[in-house]
């Protein structure tokens, strides 16, 4: 656990009693402050009363004395519309922050000698694999590394800062738009596409919450930036006329001119020579994969890790669950699980990746469903719809073949039997291109979900590196 001071003996409201804000609660009151707690659901408010928190309804409190308002990510900020909360806290003077935002001042308080290096990760896509893949990689170069935030653990329920300690933080938009000092050594955006648009008011409010990552980087930090498409490139190019150390990230060698790196299925490159085969990396596979690499390579090397060590972290990253996982195996049949793919463009990465695919999507659709993938349905040897999008992705597929299978158990039978029928090596992919939460709580769930389906067809596990 991360104490956050500065709060000694003055009273801060938590509200959203989820992972990230009873960690913050247990933060702050180990800072000297008094937390005071609610949520919208009573179990949430039974269990922080449970561990001895001060619960009180803050529709009837005096805000006036609150020295912040810790705000849940999960709790609009600006849009649709504020969160009463955060109304209550603007008519009171009140800042509004959130659990990176502690973090940041918890480090901040440190002396320079003293702070440890932060490496953080953000994008619409792929941000979770790079951020595990960097800390897979300075682990293996000996460093002292803890991965959290918007993976895994939170971020205060991470080890105490020590100075030779890295942390490699994933952040996403909601948490960046409660942040005003948070300073990444090195800062990353994977990428930007259409998503959440909703909660930041359209396209220009959710690239400016991104852009949040690289705001407070002191002069020696580093950016690095995916410019594969128009956003990024316009963050990166208004990085770079500012000054700033900027490394270009791009799938387009081209692109990559201004201090950058480039990335290819199976390599990553610099100068047009490339500096690092994946060929042997198991858990990389794709163009997406080798541009996550180069992200992580370039991270590496500006915290001080050699080519060499670099490489070799690379080509034994073990993976990460529900990202283009390899699951299990019935002959020649190979099942992946892609579940975290919880857009259109996600999805992109993994049809790409193969040359024909039995592919399971469905859930809750985003914006735009799969039309912007009618490129990638040659590759559909045949669709299996599940979820509430099962009907509209249906229209959208059109001749592409197709059935509507409902649910992901169906799905799974359906897809093994026509794949085992095909012969020859097949995959069988799940990358729903959809949110979860019509019929699963969230991704991991439903990634179980299909693992459990999976072996209970009788597939072999696959080996894990």
């Amino acid at each position: 656990m991360i104490p956050v001071p500065g709060y000694e003996g003055r009273r801060v409201a938590v509200f959203g009693l989820g992972r990230s804000g009873i960690t913050a609660a247990r933060a702050l009151l180990a800072g000297g402050a008094i937390p005071i707690l609610w949520d919208d659901s009573v179990s949430g408010r039974m269990q922080a009363q449970a561990e001895g928190f001060e619960v009180e309804d803050l529709t009837a409190a005096d805000w006036r004395g609150f020295a912040a308002l810790v705000l849940s990510p999960g709790a609009p900020l600006t849009h649709p519309k504020p969160h009463w909360t955060v109304d209550r806290a603007h008519e009171a003077g009140v800042p509004v922050i959130g659990d990176v935002e502690l973090f940041a001042r918890a480090l901040a308080v440190l002396p320079q000698d003293q702070r440890p290096k932060m490496v953080a990760v953000t994008g619409t896509n792929g941000k979770s694999t790079t951020t595990a893949l960097i800390g897979w990689v300075l682990k293996q170069a000996g460093l002292t590394v803890h991965v959290g935030g918007n993976i895994g653990i939170g971020v205060l329920a991470l080890p105490e800062p020590k100075a030779d300690a890295v942390y490699v933080i994933e952040v996403s938009s909601y948490q960046l738009d409660l942040t005003t000092s948070f300073t990444p050594d090195v800062a990353i955006l994977t990428n930007v596409s259409p998503d959440h648009l909703d909660r930041h008011g359209g396209m220009e409010g959710y690239v400016a919450a991104k852009r949040r990552i690289f705001a407070a980087q002191g002069p020696d930090a580093v950016a690095l930036v995916g410019v594969d498409e128009t956003w990024g490139q316009g963050v990166f190019d208004a990085l770079y006329a500012a000054g700033r150390h900027t490394v270009s990230i791009s799938t387009d060698p081209s692109a990559a001119a201004q201090e950058g790196y480039a990335a290819r299925a199976g390599a990553v490159l610099k100068d047009g020579e490339v500096i690092a085969d994946l060929s042997a990396a198991r858990s990389l596979p794709g163009r997406h994969n080798a541009q996550n690499a180069a992200f992580a390579y370039a991270a590496a090397r500006a915290l001080g890790v050699s080519h060499e060590a670099a490489v070799e972290g690379l080509l034994t990253f073990p993976g990460l669950a529900h990202r283009m996982e390899a699951v299990g195996h019935i002959g020649s049949v190979r099942f992946i699980n892609d579940s975290k793919a919880t857009n259109a463009d996600a999805a992109r990465q993994a049809l790409a990746s193969y040359p024909s695919v039995f592919w399971i999507a469905g859930g809750v659709p985003k914006a735009g469903g799969i039309a912007d993938l009618a490129d990638l349905f040659p590759r559909v040897t045949k669709a299996y719809l599940i979820g509430e999008a099962a009907d509209a992705f249906a229209v959208t597929l059109g001749s592409t073949p197709h059935v509507v299978s409902k649910t992901l158990d169906a799905a799974v039978a359906a897809a093994t039997a026509d794949a085992q029928a095909a012969g020859g090596e097949q995959i069988v992919l799940l990358s729903p291109a959809c949110a979860s939460f019509d019929q699963y709580p969230d991704f991991e769930a439903r990634g179980e979900a299909f693992r459990a389906a999976v072996l209970n067809l009788g597939a072999a596990p696959e080996a894990t590196a």
